[in-house]
């Protein structure tokens, strides 16, 4: 079992960054790819970004290519979401996810995080 815990959310202005943390417990954390997912309210949970188990594989929506990196430290049991240049439709709770293989599909990843909140204003 993989127990996650995300920080790093906010408030910033729009063109602002923030770097969103997951930190993983247990020892098997290199054996899971990572997803980052979003939710608004009153809207579905959406995908941001996935990292195979090594970071030699990276999927991104394309509403944040260019703008947000996914990283990760297997050392560290950590995996990061940079998000840079930040518009106001990026407003949302951020989850991580932990999965046997990287996906693009919510319904892949067995354990999530508790969600942390990103607000960015115009």
């Amino acid at each position: 079992q993989v127990q996650l815990v995300e920080s790093g959310g906010g408030l910033v202005q729009a063109g602002g960054s923030l770097r969103l943390s997951c930190a993983a417990s247990g020892r098997t954390f290199s054996s899971y790819a990572m997803g980052w997912f979003r939710q608004a309210p009153g809207k579905e949970r959406d995908f941001v970004a996935a990292v195979s188990t090594t970071g030699g594989i990276i999927y991104y929506a394309d509403s944040v290519k260019g703008r947000f990196t996914i990283s990760r430290d297997n050392a560290k049991n950590t995996v990061y979401l940079q998000m840079n240049n930040l518009k106001p439709e990026d407003t949302a709770v951020y989850y991580c996810a932990a999965a046997r293989w990287q996906d693009r599909r919510a319904t892949t990843y067995d354990y999530w995080g508790q969600g942390t909140q990103v607000t960015v204003s115009s």
